[in-house]
């Protein structure tokens, strides 16, 4: 498994995934990303909506806390 900041959650797979509801998905690839944001339209799975969103200019601070330049 690898964390990235402001990323997914990249899992060696294959993969089962319980959701909040009860049910599962699964994916039989090698490598998956599992969104972290909620952003995604494919959730649980990562779709890079997240990038959009960083992109956009003050998008919360940024991790160490000092002012964007």
């Amino acid at each position: 498994m690898k964390v990235q900041r402001r990323g997914p959650l990249v899992v060696e797979g294959p993969v089962e995934v319980e959701l909040e509801d009860g049910t599962t998905v699964s994916s039989d690839r090698f490598r998956v990303a599992l969104c972290t944001c909620r952003r995604s339209r494919r959730f649980p799975w990562c779709d890079t909506s997240h990038r959009a969103r960083s992109a956009e200019a003050g998008d919360g601070p940024p991790a160490d806390g000092r002012p964007r330049p």
